[in-house]
């Protein structure tokens, strides 16, 4: 289901600092985070860091809601685009923003045909932003089938779309690439998330024209994680996954300004991502 809507209400931000980099400067500001349940992460600070963050994009996957069951009072800039998991409180993706597009497509075929509500992708003049929830692999690996299948109609979805014109892939892939994107990758060496069938996959995607550019611009740079387990203290000994992604176009890569890791931000098992760009346009 896609919802388009523009609300009236204003709130207030936190003093806290995404926006002052942009100020007075023409850039392109995206956001992505997996909230891990739209309804909880209401109760955090998702007000606050959202309009703190004041962004023209920004993305949000794992909503777990169903059609109409949340109503957001973001300001009145924004349109909203969801896609709900048919099953009642499970994945979904939604994309808040202040560019209305050219045309929005469900799923990775065009055809709306996306039960679990995994990829939503909003179309303008000059780019596509694809916003995905890849599916895991499953503690046991009993989905690692399904989720080869789904990347691998990512990557021919993607694919196809950048033939036409360049393409930002923004969200959680639910796959760390390479060792230095894990805590401990010895210890993970055949987990869900890091096997290697989905690094492989992770490998062909960028093979065909695209860049992971948080690690294009932090090459050698350890313990930067997006994900951190409820268990074991995990998140305050940061042992975590990178596994949400800013992939972009390479012909975008010389226009990148900015590209952060906020894992200083709170309320979810993930952290948000932010990408800045210059001379994109909505227009």
């Amino acid at each position: 289901m896609i919802l388009s809507l523009r609300k009236n209400e204003n709130h207030s931000t936190m003093q806290e600092c995404y926006t002052k980099i942009i100020k007075g400067v023409k850039m392109m500001n995206f956001i992505t985070w997996n909230v891990n349940g739209i309804r909880a992460i209401l109760k955090n600070n998702f007000y606050e860091f959202f309009n703190a963050a004041n962004a023209d994009f920004f993305s949000v996957q794992e909503t777990r809601v169903s059609p109409g069951e949340v109503k957001l009072d973001l300001p009145s800039d924004y349109y909203q685009y969801w896609n709900d998991a048919e099953r009642p409180g499970y994945a979904g993706t939604a994309v808040f923003t202040k560019h209305q597009p050219l045309k929005v497509m469900l799923g990775l075929d065009g055809n709306d045909q996306d039960p679990e509500g995994r990829a939503i992708t909003l179309e303008y003049p000059n780019f596509y932003l694809v916003n995905v929830y890849a599916p895991a692999a499953g503690e046991e690996l009993q989905r690692l089938t399904f989720k080869e299948e789904w990347d691998q109609k990512l990557i021919t979805f993607v694919d196809k779309l950048k033939a036409t014109k360049p393409v930002i892939i923004n969200g959680d892939l639910n796959i760390a690439h390479e060792p230095i994107d894990i805590y401990a990758p010895e210890e993970h060496r055949h987990a869900a998330g890091f096997t290697d069938a989905e690094r492989q996959q992770m490998t062909q995607l960028l093979d065909s024209g695209f860049t992971d550019i948080y690690r294009a611009t932090h090459p050698d740079e350890p313990n930067k994680y997006t994900w951190w387990s409820y268990r074991d203290h995990a998140r305050r000994d940061n042992h975590g996954w990178r596994l949400d992604y800013f992939i972009i176009s390479n012909n975008l890569v010389k226009d990148v300004k900015i590209t952060t890791i906020m894992d200083t931000v709170s309320g979810s098992d993930h952290c948000p991502l932010q990408l800045i760009l210059n001379n994109l346009t909505t227009k």
